[in-house]
């Protein structure tokens, strides 16, 4: 008998991220380098404690945020974040521009959905984020890859891309461009302004041909957890860029607070369909948040857990550079919380020898397989490894390398 269910749950299988996490909660002796957890031991208990006395120390302020809010967030937060955004890439932006999300995911599952029928395309990097791969499985639409270069997207592939559309009659079904700019889950890889910069004109040279805008969605989940160097701008052009943040990454993924920067009229429809999905981002947490961004406490809590992620990417290269054979290629972290490594000749999918003898020895990863789109121009690449120095304690992290290290 069918089973009546729509298209789009007929078409969603479980995230990957889904089962990985499950083995990591299941199995207690398993030393998990997959999923992108963030340091327990550094999650804000007490500061968060005392932001919430005070908010609920009286009915003035404690029954406004357990209250409804407004749908597209709350207007000290979205001024605050406005703020932050305009002190960081020296230009201004507008409370009204912005987006209060659960987390930056919403936000991309909107932009997505709004933007994208089944059969249409999207542009992401080579590798990208393998959570977003699973939104354009459910909603229907197509992935095609884009070289990566040490500094980001690598342009000139871009254009060859979209002439290749162009071409083959299928340009108008390009809807944007998925960049995930700063420390790149999973390579590591930060997008240089430079670039972010030539890919918008690329783009802009495609619309007419296209028949619509092209936009840039640029993920900059992972911005606030740089350790080393210097801040890069976010792209600038806000008619085309999508700009999605989060507050879950640098001050605890309970929260579950993102926002969007998202031009007109595109705003307009995704505020519309998130008052469908939610009526707005959970109160009680954006108040949290919004508290701790005015007492400071927001910034006092990065600070120290950029020590932190720095500290546990040393461990893990430490470890790395000791146990690994030679060939693995990799590149040391600056910021973030990965290091993607390459093993020429082993292959490293869900189902090769490789990834169980991890899991007989106690010990996953993310394989490098799941973080490439369904692409017909080239095979899909099955021999690197995402590994997390996030979530795991640094006597694991040792371990764990010391057991990859071993199997290869």
């Amino acid at each position: 008998m069918n089973s009546g269910f729509s298209a789009v749950a007929r078409r969603t299988t479980e995230p990957a991220i889904s089962w990985l996490m499950k083995l990591t909660l299941e199995r207690p002796e398993l030393i998990s380098l997959a999923a992108g957890f963030t340091d327990n031991e550094s999650l804000p208990v007490a500061a968060t404690r005392e932001l919430a006395n005070k908010l609920l120390a009286s009915v003035r302020t404690g029954r406004p945020a357990l209250q409804y809010g407004a749908t597209a967030g709350d207007p000290e937060l979205r001024h605050l974040t406005a703020k932050r955004l305009s002190e960081r890439d020296q230009r201004s932006y507008a409370s009204d521009q912005l987006l209060i999300t659960h987390g930056s995911q919403q936000l991309l599952y909107l932009v997505a959905e709004c933007l994208c029928d089944p059969g249409d395309i999207v542009l992401v990097e080579d590798p990208t984020y393998f959570v977003f791969l699973g939104i354009a499985q459910s909603l229907g639409f197509h992935c095609r890859g884009v070289h990566m270069e040490s500094d980001g997207l690598d342009v000139e592939h871009l254009e060859k891309r979209l002439a290749a559309l162009k071409k083959s009659g299928e340009l108008k079904r390009v809807k944007f461009l998925y960049l995930v700019t700063y420390f790149q889950n999973p390579s590591g890889i930060t997008t240089s302004f430079e670039k972010k910069a030539a890919a918008l004109e690329v783009l802009k040279e495609y619309e007419r041909a296209a028949g619509h805008r092209i936009y840039l969605l640029e993920d900059a989940a992972y911005r606030e957890l740089r350790f080393e160097g210097d801040d890069v701008p976010a792209a600038a052009d806000p008619e085309r860029v999508i700009y999605a943040g989060t507050y879950s990454k640098p001050f605890a993924t309970g929260i579950r607070v993102g926002f969007g920067v998202i031009p007109d009229p595109l705003r307009t429809v995704v505020l519309r369909l998130k008052g469908s999905h939610d009526f707005g981002t959970a109160n009680f947490q954006q108040q949290i948040v919004s508290a701790a961004l005015a007492s400071c406490r927001y910034e006092k809590h990065v600070r120290s857990l950029r020590k932190r992620y720095a500290k546990k990417a040393d461990v893990m290269i430490k470890a790395i550079t000791q146990h690994f054979p030679d060939s693995i290629q990799w590149e040391k972290p600056r910021g973030g919380l990965y290091v993607w490594a390459g093993a020429p000749g082993v292959e490293t999918g869900a189902k090769s020898k490789f990834f169980q003898a991890a899991l007989d020895h106690n010990v996953i990863y993310v394989p490098g397989e799941l973080c490439y789109c369904d692409d017909p121009t080239r095979p899909k690449p099955n021999h690197e490894m995402r590994l997390s120095f996030g979530g795991a304690a640094e006597p694991d992290i040792r371990e764990g390398i010391k057991r990859l290290g071993a199997l290869l």
